[in-house]
Order: structure tokens, then sequence, then C-alpha cells
């Protein structure tokens, strides 16, 4: 593929006029596609569907600055609700959908949410039984005066399916009531939004305390998702496999941003599947994947990985937990991604920070480090204590400021005050360094750091070692109270299928090889790991499990 020069700037496009511009350029060419469902859609057919679902939210009475809440997998109406939201000023607000009724409840109230759209449920969760348990109203009620005690905010519910539910709108009667708006009151609406309007709250995953709402304007995700396509030299030719959520950044803006930004075709998978990715792209013939480790590691150990085809693969996107070196260079041999790229951000960040680039000179770099900062973002590392910034080598805090930095937390001054410091850079909370190259590693979160005596032991680098020993599918290491040293370093590990690795071979491996204080004291085998929704791993949970496992350490 011809690299096409891109120099630094930043855009005032809104997400409605990337859509539009997609339209113009490349009509004919493939928007969306579902391989398991036979759905095709060209930008100007999904354009028409998109128009129609706006004018249908106006209709129903959305109003500019409306938080249009979505719960649901990577079901075609999720993207055009993304944009039909965007186009008429309202802000979708996306759940994640591994959230149960407790979760749910907790959203509802806080984000003062007022409409809210829904599918039946995802495995054993029945997302239908849980808001009917939380707003009996929609059972008694007129459907278009709802009233709710609990969430007094919240106007109307509507059902993504061809199933009736009492109380409930369905999208094929959201489609209908478009012919109420014409075409001059649908402009004027979208003449009215700016590029600085919240567009999209995100909810954190909430792995520590409550989950807070991340307001992310026009200007923050549609720049950084530029970047990111630009980085992976997108272009009209290439073909993205999504399977990550879209109720998570990965999802919504590594991928949709990053495909509406150049004009890449969208190849949907609902849920995260390993036969139905591979599936898809050799269907479809994708140049692109994206996936966080454990998804990856999950395609190279399919009995039937080599049944597939990856030829058409060249890019993608390794991101949402600290990538292994080992995993990162099979996915660049087996899989014919020599171009993948790694993202190291959070959502406050919209939420890339940095990015290794599709030809990268060095494949030591494009394994090990995440990359250079992000065009037009200011990333840097700096003194947890002093705020200073730290020379090349040192280790410290990462930083950012820039387009790609949130509005805020909703409704929460104090929270947003703590991240955001008052000379306006975003803190992560995660550790790491810049080399003297300008490329930025992690060494963990500030929390996850291990004291062990007064040696600070960084759980990456423990986790790359061991990913190294035969036998070892995954590894991920976690501090364990220790009465006598504070912490010893613990190692949760998934085999390889029909291995019969024991802690002896582990502890051998590191012998000699390591430093002694860094060797995982406690060793648990374990066929899986504690996920959220987004596929990332819940490290806290398994320290959780390690105080259980090991309380008299």
């Amino acid at each position: 593929m011809v690299c096409v020069p891109r120099k630094e700037f930043t855009s005032n496009e809104r997400l409605g006029d990337l859509l539009d511009k997609c339209i113009r350029n490349h009509p004919d060419n493939d928007a969306i596609v579902y391989v398991d469902r036979d759905l095709r859609l060209s930008w100007r057919e999904w354009g028409i569907a998109v128009d129609q679902v706006a004018k249908g939210l106006m209709a129903m009475g959305v109003n500019k600055g409306d938080k249009v809440a979505v719960w649901a997998t990577n079901v075609p109406d999720w993207i055009t609700l993304m944009f039909a939201t965007a186009k008429i000023g309202a802000i979708l607000l996306t759940i994640n959908t591994n959230y149960q009724e407790a979760e749910l409840d907790y959203v509802l109230r806080q984000s003062d949410m007022e409409y809210l759209f829904l599918i039946n449920g995802v495995r054993d969760t029945d997302y239908v039984k849980i808001v009917y348990n939380l707003i009996p109203e929609l059972k008694t009620q007129p459907r278009e005066s709802l009233h709710s005690e609990k969430y007094p905010h919240l106007r109307k519910v509507c059902f993504l399916g061809p199933e009736k539910h009492r109380g409930m709108y369905s999208m094929s009667e959201v489609r209908s009531l478009a012919i109420q708006i014409g075409d001059d009151e649908y402009k004027e609406r979208q003449d009215s939004v700016d590029v600085h309007d919240v567009t999209m709250m995100q909810y954190t995953s909430g792995t520590t305390g409550f989950p807070k709402g991340v307001m992310l304007s026009h200007f923050n995700i549609a720049n950084d998702g530029y970047w990111l396509g630009a980085n992976m030299n997108y272009g009209p030719t290439d073909r993205l496999c999504i399977n990550v959520p879209l109720f998570h950044c990965f999802g919504c803006v590594l991928g949709v941003m990053a495909c509406i930004n150049h004009g890449v075709t969208m190849v949907f998978c609902e849920v995260f599947d390993p036969v139905k990715v591979m599936t898809s792209i050799e269907t479809e013939r994708c140049t692109s994947v994206y996936g966080v480790p454990t998804m990856f590691i999950a395609i190279l150990e399919h009995k039937l990985f080599s049944k597939f085809d990856f030829s058409s693969l060249r890019t993608g996107i390794m991101a949402g937990s600290p990538c292994p070196i080992k995993a990162m260079e099979e996915v660049v041999d087996k899989m014919n991604m020599k171009e993948i790229t790694i993202v190291y951000g959070l959502t406050e960040a919209s939420p890339g920070m940095t990015q290794t680039r599709y030809d990268e000179p060095s494949i030591e770099k494009k394994c090990s480090s995440v990359g250079k900062k992000l065009q037009g973002v200011d990333t840097v590392i700096l003194d947890p204590d002093t705020y200073e910034p730290c020379p090349p080598g040192k280790i410290g805090e990462f930083c950012c400021k820039g387009y790609n930095v949130m509005k805020g937390y909703y409704k929460m001054p104090e929270e947003t005050a703590k991240i955001i410091d008052s000379n306006g850079y975003l803190h992560s909370g995660d550790l790491g360094y810049m080399d003297e190259d300008g490329y930025f590693y992690v060494t963990g979160r500030i929390k996850d750091m291990i004291i062990r005596g007064g040696e600070n032991i960084y759980p990456k680098e423990v986790e790359d070692f061991l990913y190294t020993c035969p036998g070892i599918s995954d590894v991920q290491v976690v501090g364990v109270p220790s009465k006598k040293y504070g912490e010893q370093p613990g190692a949760f590990i998934i085999r390889k299928k029909d291995a019969d690795l024991t802690e002896q071979d582990v502890l051998d491996f590191c012998k000699g090889q390591i430093a002694w204080y860094k060797t995982p004291k406690y060793i648990a085998f374990v066929d899986q790991f504690p996920l959220n929704a987004a596929g990332k791993i819940m490290k806290y949970k398994l320290r959780e499990q390690a105080h259980e496992l090991w309380p008299d350490a």
C-alpha cells in the first residue's frame, strides 16, 4: 500500500461531517459488513439509514444535549445510533454489556439519561428483565408519557430487535417517525452542533471505585481517530474487522473513528468469537484486525487457526492491556500483520496517547514499546511526586494534554480535578518511561507496582519474562500482601493446551535469569483470568484471589 503523507493538524470536523465526506468521496464502497448475517451497506446506503434514525429521534423528542443510552453488543443499530445522535447534537451514552442490575441502576441515576435503547441480553443476563425490575412503570404507563419514580429524567425506552415489549418503542417505529421532520428542520439542528459539544459519554469500567461518566466531544474523538488511522496508513481500500466492543473506546474510536476519517470498510462481529473473526477476515479479505492480547492468543492457539487464510492482513492494533512481546511476534509472523501497531491510552484521553507506526524500522521497538506520542498530543512522563518531566530512562507517570483530553467526568468536578492538573495534564495512573529515541514503555500501574522490602517490582517486566517459558500461554503478576516484606510477587498462569507445567518448572525457569526478588513467591495455575466486558484483565480481582489463596503470606 502506498504511504499517504499527512501533515500534523487538528480538524474541526464533527462526526456528521466526516460521515458526509465518506458518502461524497466513496458512495458505493462498502461501509458496513456483517458476514454472519449477510448484511452489507454502502456509504450512501448507510448515510440514508443514519439520517432516517436521526429524524426519528428528533420526532421522538430527543433534544440537543439529551443523553441516548445504548446497552447492546455490536449490533448494526449501535453504530447507526452513534452517528444519528451526533448529527442532532445528542449524546450517545455507552453502557458496558457486562453490567448487571445494580450497575445499570447506578448509571441510570448518575447519568440523568433521557433515552435508553437495549437488546434482549448477553449470555445469561436478561437486559429486558432487569429494565422491567428497575422501571416497573413500563408495564403500566403509556410509553409516550413514561414517568419513572426512581429515574425522573428518563423519557422513553426502545428495544433493538423485532420483538414487541410493553412500554418500549421498536427501531422500526423510530424510523417510521422520521417523516414528521422536514429537511429544513433537520439541517437547522445539524447546524447548531458545535465541534466542542459532548457527543459521547463512556463510563469507565469501574475496576476501582464507582464508574465515572467520561465526557468526550466531537473534537476529542474525531482527531484522535484521525491520527490512529493515519499511523496505520489507512485508506479507502482497507477493511477492518471490528470484534472489540463498541461500548468501549477500542471499538468506537480506535475502530469506528479511525475508519470514518479514512473511508475504511468496517467488518463487524457482534461479539468476539475466534472462528467468526477468522471467517470474517478470510471472507472479506480484511487488511486489519484489532484485539486485546487475550483475543490474539485465543486466535493463535485455536485448533482451526491453520485452516484460515490471513494473507490479506497487514496492520491492526493490539491494545487494552500490556502486550506480551512473544504474542506480538507471533501475530507479526503467523497472521501476516507486519504493520501491526500498539496503542496506549485511556478512555479519558479519547483514548490514544501514544502509538507505534505501521512502518516501524525496529521490530524490537514495535513489539516492546507503546510507540511515540500521538501527533498533536503532548505526552510526557512526569515524576509522581514533583510533577516535573522525567529524563529519558527514568520511570514516572504517563500524562498528556492536547485535543484528546476529555471535557471531564459528568457531575464529578472533584474527581475531574484529581486527574487533570492545574497545568492541563491528564494523569493516567500508569507507570512508564521514555527512551532516548522518544519511544514510550509501560511498566505497570502506580497501584500495581509491587514493593518488596523496599525493592520496586514492575509486574509487566516479570510477565514478559514468564511469557517466554515453555508451557505458559498467559500470565499475570500481582502483589501478595506479606507481613515480612510488605508484598511478594504472585503469578497467575494459564498453561498451554496439553502442557504439564508445574510450579517447580516455573521456579527453575526463573533461576539465574531474573533477580531473585522478582521471582514469583507464589504461583497459581488457572483456566482463565477475570475479564471485564472490554476484554481487559481485572487485576484487582486477581489481587483479591491472591489474598484468599495465600492469607498467611
